[in-house]
């Protein structure tokens, strides 16, 4: 788990790996949506412009590799073996967590292999996360919406208190979205911390020369808080070219690797995955499927137990044809208690435990003109094959 009390476990592995958080410089990234994508299209323009870029994030889709990336290639499954065994009396004496462990890993690779800089993306939260060992060059604090309210706080300002604890000491921090429950938190925290603070969205930024690659009104919403954090690097020696930016912003996916953020699965009928998994996600992806032109709308979804899926239901179109899956997690949202919330919203729906599997019916049964989409959770989005 990604949360923890303190930080003690971290900061006592990388002691003893010799404190390789402060051997590279790196960028904080934090926020309930939009800190996986803002991480890699940052690193997707400094990887253009030739920094040798490290990117570290979580949870991964496939494999555990994922999460440690330099310049969009993935740690070698050998590197990883080699930092357990080599790290061996350490790990057994300090047992950190899975997090903790992968965190360190990252670190240490980073450090070894001389990387110019790292975009380093939270767990859960950000004040107790694992990754809040480092003094960035910038933080970048995506949104705030619910999700993980037990143990981040069950209110917007309560959750801002968490993610505002990347905020460093002079360190400048550029917040993606204004929202009037969370501002005071980040402004009184940047003030206390003598942290200069950028409101992006309300800069004058002109998306329209980008021809982005991970699309969807979400990602619009991340442009302008990547863009600063990108020009606040330049402040601090970084040098890149605006054919680097455009570059960057317009090939994520194939620079970095990133998956399943609004990703085209098949053609005919067209389908498409996301891994958004809360309220505020759900609102953009239905605004997405909103803008497509299509017969009939299917959904294949599947969720985890501890989300308030009722809420998550009732935004969705009520015409829309549903097959619920399972992902073979154990968080997995069980067909039991999903059938009586499910009945109030759809009153035919389908239930086919295998990912793939609900998928290949759906596909069956649409026509080439029908939409499906896939999603609910991270879980579910891993699960599907040849993604």
């Amino acid at each position: 788990m990604a949360f923890k009390k303190d930080l003690t476990n971290t900061l006592r592995l990388c002691e003893a790996l010799g404190n390789p958080q402060d051997k590279f410089k790196s960028v904080h990234v934090a926020g309930t949506n939009g800190k996986g994508s803002s991480s890699h299209s940052i690193a997707a323009v400094l990887q253009s412009a030739g920094y040798k870029t490290g990117l570290y994030t979580s949870p991964h889709l496939k494999s555990f590799t994922e999460r440690i990336k330099i310049n969009g290639i993935e740690i070698h499954k050998s590197a990883v073996v080699q930092f357990v065994a080599a790290n061996k009396v350490a790990i057994e004496s300090i047992k950190p967590s899975f997090f903790e462990m992968t965190v360190s890993m990252a670190f240490d690779y980073f450090a070894k292999e001389g990387v110019d800089i790292a975009i380093i993306e939270t767990g859960l939260g950000g004040r107790l996360d694992s990754t809040n060992i480092i003094t960035p060059e910038v933080s970048l604090i995506t949104n705030i919406s619910f999700d993980h309210t037990e143990m981040l706080g069950n209110t917007l300002e309560a959750i801002a208190v968490e993610k505002a604890g990347i905020i460093k000491p002079s360190i400048p921090l550029v917040i993606g979205s204004t929202q009037k429950e969370t501002s005071d938190v980040f402004i009184n925290t940047a003030e206390r911390n003598g942290s200069a603070i950028t409101f992006a969205d309300q800069s004058e930024i002109d998306i329209s020369k980008f021809n982005l690659d991970l699309k969807g009104e979400a990602h619009l919403k991340n442009i302008p808080g990547i863009i600063e954090t990108l020009e606040l690097l330049k402040e601090k020696g970084f040098e890149f070219s605006d054919e680097a930016l455009v570059h960057g912003l317009s090939n994520v996916q194939t620079v970095t690797g990133l998956k399943g953020r609004w990703q085209t699965i098949n053609r005919l009928p067209l389908t498409i995955c996301d891994t958004g998994h809360n309220t505020d996600a759900f609102k953009y992806i239905i605004d997405q499927i909103s803008s497509i032109n299509f017969n009939q709308l299917h959904l294949v979804l599947g969720f985890v137990d501890d989300k308030n899926v009722a809420s998550l239901l009732d935004m969705l179109p009520k015409n829309a044809r549903v097959c619920f899956c399972m992902a073979n997690v154990p968080r997995a949202m069980k067909f039991e208690a999903l059938e009586p919330i499910a009945k109030a919203f759809f009153p035919q729906v389908t239930y086919i435990q295998d990912v793939n599997e609900a998928i290949r019916t759906t596909q069956s049964q649409a026509n080439e003109n029908d939409f499906i989409f896939v999603g609910g959770s991270t879980f579910v989005v891993a699960e599907i094959d040849n993604l």
